[in-house]
């Protein structure tokens, strides 16, 4: 493996929720709503790619200044 390739980090919803500064239930919400992309381990167990919510949400969300 090359120094440069990154390994994709998935979290769980709680450690999620955490670095998004959101509810456990808001990360359920987007997740249902299919805003956010997860894997379905287990009808228990999502996991999230961090850095793929993370460009998901600002694009989604992002507010362009005005000019």
């Amino acid at each position: 493996m090359n120094e440069n390739d990154v390994e994709p980090v998935y979290l769980k919803k709680k450690e999620l929720a955490r670095r998004l500064s959101v509810s456990p239930r808001t990360i359920e919400e987007w997740a249902q709503k299919r805003i956010i992309p997860h894997l379905a381990m287990s009808s228990r167990l999502n996991l999230y790619n961090y850095d793929e919510v993370l460009a998901v949400l600002e694009k989604r969300y992002k507010v362009e200044p005005i000019r």
